[in-house]
């Protein structure tokens, strides 16, 4: 529960770390909003399916811990479920690479693949630890109750529970992977001291551990991977630091709506102030720009390639903007966004003229 609205809330920044409190949501340093036009030019043209042809993966585990109760139990399941949803429809993730460890599997066995115990959860990212590759994308989601004593911060598990530090040491094991850690229980914002590593991004529900009112984060985070209004640069996919702006933003508006001082100030750390987050997707393939096609032709395949390369250089350029002269970077942002959708409709009428071939008798 709440306290009576305040007045004074307004941007909150830690060393290393971006969030917003709270306010409109946006996205800061280089993932600027396109130009009206341009945004038209683009989405007109790269509206379709194509699927990736780069050898990284993407490994996702979610976890719900100890409930209390079965109110909760329902809860942290479908919100658990929502972003598995959005990982394998919108983001393709196959079930294979998604791990799902719940307090109650057997009220779900086709889903989850074991109890959320302590030994469980140390297996599962030994096993993504073992099959992923250096660069490949781990997304670790935490949805239950978090406990602080003042000095050990824990996220509560059926049996023992796992502390910060325990975290920290099981994240050690992931170090040549882009790992994005999510934490949306209450006082989860204890754990950034102890897991915030380079290369690494951190999500908590709440700023510090002396947060202890149960968050709305984790219903709203979940959700944004499934939404294309958190897609605010258009791409086909919603990015970690998309995602984070976008609950932020709902929490706000319902703290606000509620006429209700806000308990909760989600954090997010990346040691770049969103850069990295911004790079960080479900999917390991974000340039595809929610395409699928199939590959196995050629033509196609080049095509694909071609398309992923200019992505590449727009991310790298976004990257740069902080340094870049203003107009030079929207000139040169300009003609690589309009290369990207003809490149993507050159793929669609591919696409088309082999459908056409396929159904002649």
């Amino acid at each position: 529960m709440g306290l009576p609205a305040d007045e004074g809330a307004g941007m909150t920044r830690v060393p290393g770390s971006w969030a917003l409190v709270p306010g409109p949501s946006r996205v800061p340093g280089p993932w600027s909003p396109l130009r009206p036009g341009l945004l038209v030019l683009v989405a007109t043209l790269a509206l379709g399916s194509a699927a990736p042809a780069v050898a990284q993966d993407s490994h996702i585990l979610v976890i719900t811990g100890a409930s209390g109760d079965e109110e909760h139990a329902k809860l942290f399941h479908g919100w658990a479920t929502t972003f598995i949803d959005a990982a394998r429809t919108r983001d393709n993730v196959p079930d294979a690479n998604i791990t799902y460890l719940g307090e109650k599997p057997e009220s779900n066995p086709s889903l989850m693949r074991g109890r959320s115990a302590r030994e469980n959860v140390e297996k599962a990212v030994a096993d993504i630890a073992a099959k992923s590759r250096p660069g490949d994308q781990v997304v670790i989601l935490l949805i239950g109750h978090g406990t602080f004593d003042g000095s050990s911060a824990r996220f509560n598990l059926p049996g023992p529970d796992l502390s910060a530090e325990d975290w920290a040491a099981l994240l050690k094991t992931l170090s040549a992977q882009k790992v994005a850690f999510i934490n949306t229980s209450a006082s989860s914002g204890a754990f950034l001291p102890a897991i915030a590593a380079p290369g690494r991004t951190i999500v908590t529900a709440t700023k510090t551990g002396g947060e202890r009112n149960e968050p709305r984060f984790g219903e709203f985070i979940v959700a944004a991977f499934g939404d294309a209004a958190a897609d605010s640069d258009r791409n086909g996919h919603v990015s970690v630091l998309e995602a984070f702006n976008y609950a932020d933003n709902k929490v706000a508006q319902v703290y606000k709506q509620g006429g209700l001082l806000r308990t909760e100030h989600a954090m997010l750390d990346d040691g770049g102030e969103g850069k990295l987050a911004g790079t960080q997707f479900l999917t390991a393939r974000p340039s595809d720009g929610g395409l699928k096609v199939d590959t196995s032709d050629p033509a196609m395949r080049a095509l694909v390639a071609e398309r992923e390369a200019i992505q590449k250089e727009i991310d790298a350029l976004r990257l740069k903007k902080d340094e870049a002269d203003p107009a030079r970077y929207e000139q040169d942002l300009e003609r690589l966004l309009t290369n990207l959708a003809l490149k993507t409709r050159e793929i669609r009428e591919l696409e088309a003229e082999t459908a056409k071939k396929a159904t002649k008798p």
